[in-house]
């Protein structure tokens, strides 16, 4: 079989587009405008070849030139990050993380966002065979204390109004397990700050436990729940840490940024 090779005029070009990236790669390390001469070292560069791409960037605006000499990133660069931005939702995020969860735990993964004093189930991962029927489908609604991502969204409000949805709910209860004290739920959220995620003990519905870590944008905010829904004596406790990292690597494909994490 005949292999086909790149053509000259190809492999320019590709050689181009890895100088032009490494060149913004090198501008992205600096908060003030840099130097020609930097970053022709920075890059390993021929000065000319350097000032080259960077005059062709600033046409583009992909780079701005400070001054004479000294360069940094672009606007151009900021509108495209906008666009990826808007066009990027959480399901889309969320979903080929959500079908790998499930094929290591064979259970029920849900993808959840907060409305008003519910949580809204928008996607799930699940098999047939799971064992468990699917009470709640896509779409579904939930009160936030009876479940382990409401939990979450609580537990990231601040006292007064985790009281005022007390007070608005009444903190209605499903069955036996439900908690319908408000002391009793404050401590529940205690845990779930200190733990970074939360579970539901057949609260919701008796025979079905689940657990839940939290999804960030790149502002920093709470924005979905993902959690792991199984039969009462199937949950295994070493999910946690699965779920918790596969929430952490949505929430990165987000943008966010969880501290300590930058360089």
């Amino acid at each position: 079989m005949k292999t086909e090779q790149a053509s000259p005029d190809s492999q320019v070009s590709i050689q181009v587009i890895e100088r032009m990236i490494s060149l913004l790669d090198a501008l992205a390390q600096y908060p003030d405008p840099v130097s020609l001469k930097e970053l022709s070292t920075v890059t390993g560069l021929h000065p000319s070849t350097a000032h080259r791409i960077l005059n062709d960037l600033v046409i583009k605006r992909f780079v701005d030139r400070a001054e004479a000499g000294s360069y940094r990133l672009g606007m151009r660069l900021l509108e495209l990050g906008n666009i990826v931005k808007s066009r990027l939702n959480v399901r889309e995020a969320a979903l080929d993380f959500m079908r790998a969860l499930h094929r290591r735990t064979h259970q029920t993964v849900n993808l959840s966002v907060r409305q008003g004093d519910e949580i809204v189930y928008i996607d799930r991962a699940f098999s047939e065979r799971s064992g468990m029927q699917v009470v709640r489908a896509i779409g579904g609604r939930a009160p936030l204390h009876l479940t382990s991502t409401g939990k979450l969204f609580l537990s990231a409000d601040d006292p007064k109004l985790v009281r005022a949805y007390a007070t608005r709910t009444g903190l209605a209860g499903h069955n036996k397990n439900s908690i319908t004290d408000l002391a009793k739920l404050e401590r529940e959220l205690s845990l779930v700050r200190a733990r970074g995620y939360a579970r539901d003990n057949e609260e919701l519905e008796l025979g079905v436990r689940c657990m839940a870590a939290g999804i960030h944008d790149d502002t920093g905010k709470l924005i979905a729940g993902l959690s792991i829904s199984a039969p009462a004596d199937r949950l295994q406790e070493e999910w946690v840490d699965d779920l918790v990292s596969t929430a952490a690597q949505i929430s990165a494909v987000l943008g966010f940024v969880a501290e300590g994490a930058a360089a």
